[in-house]
């Protein structure tokens, strides 16, 4: 008998020893995997209720445990749980009784970050009515496309909020006032004397699972903004990253983020409604306020997209501070590795995931510059594919069956994901067009349909998968994504203007690529630098105006008449290499100028702010 024991002693203690050889990730993998199945599985029985338990629910759960508890710190004011539920309650049967929102309609939020953008959300939610929320940086032409292609009833947004352009013109105020409701925030402040108490469940009694609960605007890969439809049961899934992600009641976390992105609303708010947590909300992102506002709230968890990290990279070092953890995405390897030395050894959660997709990757271990892990068992459960992409011919490489070719370890590849009843893709509202060029049909085999992410990754031998490269036409540029299309359609509205192609090209010292336009002019006309700068200033947001121009007497294009934008992107902005004329975006002269040796040395050498 103590000769088994013995064998069973030695058993016990060899068997985690082989794992973390052979398997080092082994445990944590395991981890990860039954805290993602719980989370699901709570998820899905939430929903399967009568009536469903959604994250409203999940809030006024919260409500009833902790009332006292501050949820939303914001500047010097201080708003707790049984707050935002007391002034919900107002908002909701203000939109009801006062703008006569009827359940299952859709209001528009045109707002900047401020505590009153939360109790809106639940107060749509409590009389069972949808957000769609818009990019307060966008201009009249997407203005206008985003609130049809949401069906918006109403437009809650300040007189400041809204650009000159769009208040100025009659006939696109003819149009707001025929299509839908403009309403003035301050007057819903001034509806003060609205109950506060509980709104009857009556109000939502037609919320489902798969009812619409947040519309989230993504340019995607061509064209106008597009409404990314999230429903309930995708809501909460989101919500529940905290809970992966180890983050829990007592952490306050910081999120200087937008509000009309998911990774704030969704992942930052609807994570601490989840948990229980406070939210710090920061009016915008801030280097110089940053750190200071982390110690003057105490703050343990920061929310972060890659271009923040680098900005604060920029800034001296700073580890006085109570910070143990950073959540969010598209932080590049080597601002990652200077973040954790300027900063201290961060707990990082880097993650992956469209607004829009079916599929997402969390990195879980901490490997600096991955976006995820892939164990064999998420392998089978998230069915997502790395397939061979023609980047010249901007298309999959099928076989001679028609089907794609999945890459090979360390190869890099199109990330598409498998779409079934348990990982749908609910496509764009108003838009079934852009859906359909979301998919891809026949990849594996005859029938089968693929969610088309319009990323390349890659995944290494030891089950890492990193982001390479966008495909198509978008770039990302401080923070924001530019369909390329859009700034096309924009610049070719000028008269001298014949044929334009935009693109993303790389600068030293920042992350993603920063806009550049080849130009073909109209016969007779000339380059007007001044004419463009005030065109793009008025019709495009900062982030997406081409910042170099590059004048072609003819733009190259494919057989089937595609614009090329490959050999453009290698060629950058060099005036050394590029014989045509070159323009430079320059703020302090209000318009493009030449592109000088000198100006291009002074953004290569980083001495000039772009």
């Amino acid at each position: 008998m103590l000769h088994f024991y013995t064998i069973l002693l030695g058993v016990l203690i060899l068997v985690p020893l082989l794992a973390n050889i052979f398997s080092p990730y082994l445990w944590q993998d395991l981890r990860f995997f039954f805290s993602l199945f719980w989370t699901a599985y709570k998820s899905q029985k939430r929903l399967q209720r009568n009536p469903p338990f959604t994250l409203l629910d999940c809030f006024l759960d919260k409500v009833l445990k902790h009332p006292g508890k501050p949820f939303i710190l914001f500047e010097d004011e201080i708003y707790s749980y049984h707050d935002i539920d007391r002034r919900s309650n107002q908002m909701a049967r203000v939109l009801k009784d006062y703008v006569r929102l009827k359940e299952g309609e859709t209001m528009a939020v045109f707002l900047k970050n401020i505590p009153a953008y939360i109790w809106i959300w639940m107060g749509l939610e409590k009389i069972g009515c949808t957000m769609a929320c818009i990019n307060y940086n966008i201009r009249l032409k997407s203005l206008l496309h985003v609130l049809k292609s949401c069906n918006a009833k109403v437009l809650l947004t300040t007189p400041g909020e809204l650009n000159q352009t769009v208040m100025s013109s009659d006939h696109e105020m003819y149009i707001f006032t025929v299509s839908l409701r403009l309403l003035d925030f301050s007057s819903l402040k001034r509806k003060e004397s609205h109950s506060d108490e509980s709104v009857p469940a009556s109000y939502r009694a037609n919320v489902t699972d798969t009812s619409t609960s947040v519309y989230i605007f993504t340019s995607g890969t061509t064209g106008l903004p597009k409404a990314a439809i999230i429903n309930q049961m995708k809501l909460l899934m989101i919500s529940k990253m905290f809970i992966i992600c180890d983050i829990n009641a007592k952490d306050i976390i910081y999120t200087p983020l937008p509000l009309y992105h998911s990774a704030a609303l969704l992942i930052g708010i609807g994570g601490c409604l989840e948990v229980g947590a406070t939210c710090v909300l920061g009016s915008k992102f801030s280097v110089s306020n940053f750190w200071n506002d982390c110690r003057r709230y105490q703050v343990s968890v920061i929310q972060y997209v890659g271009e923040t990290m680098r900005y604060l990279c920029n800034k001296d070092n700073d580890r006085d501070h109570s910070v143990r953890l950073a959540i969010g995405n598209g932080m590049k390897r080597e601002v990652w590795k200077e973040f954790l030395r300027r900063f201290g050894c961060l707990k990082v959660y880097e993650f992956y995931g469209a607004t829009e997709g079916n599929m997402g990757f969390i990195n879980y271990i901490g490997k600096v510059g991955a976006i995820g892990r892939i164990n064999f068992i998420y392998k089978k459960l998230a069915k997502f594919e790395l397939i061979q992409y023609d980047i010249d011919q901007n298309e999959v490489v099928r076989n001679e069956k028609g089907f794609c070719i999945p890459v090979a370890t360390g190869e890099t590849g199109l990330l598409v994901g498998k779409i079934t009843k348990k990982t749908p893709f609910h496509g764009y509202a108003g838009d079934l067009e852009k859906t359909k060029k979301k998919l891809l049909q026949d990849v594996l085999e005859k029938g089968d349909s693929y969610f088309n992410s319009g990323d390349l990754m890659m995944q290494d031998h030891d089950g890492f998968i990193y982001f390479q490269d966008r495909v198509g036409d978008t770039f990302r540029w401080k923070g924001e994504n530019v369909a390329t299309t859009e700034v096309e359609t924009i610049l070719v509205m000028l008269e001298f203007i014949q044929e334009v192609n935009v693109y993303g090209v790389p600068v030293p010292g920042h992350e993603g690529k920063i806009g550049m336009a080849a130009i073909r002019l109209k016969e007779g006309e000339s380059f007007d630098g001044k004419q463009l700068y005030e065109h793009t200033k008025n019709y495009l947001p900062n982030y997406a105006i081409p910042h170099f121009i590059r004048i072609q007497e003819a733009l190259e294009v494919t057989g089937t008449f595609k614009q090329c934008k490959t050999r453009l992107v290698k060629e950058e902005f060099d005036p050394i290499t590029i014989t045509e004329p070159l323009f430079f975006l320059d703020n302090s002269e209000k318009s493009f100028v030449p592109l000088t040796l000198e100006i291009y040395h002074s953004i290569t050498e980083k001495k000039r702010k772009l």
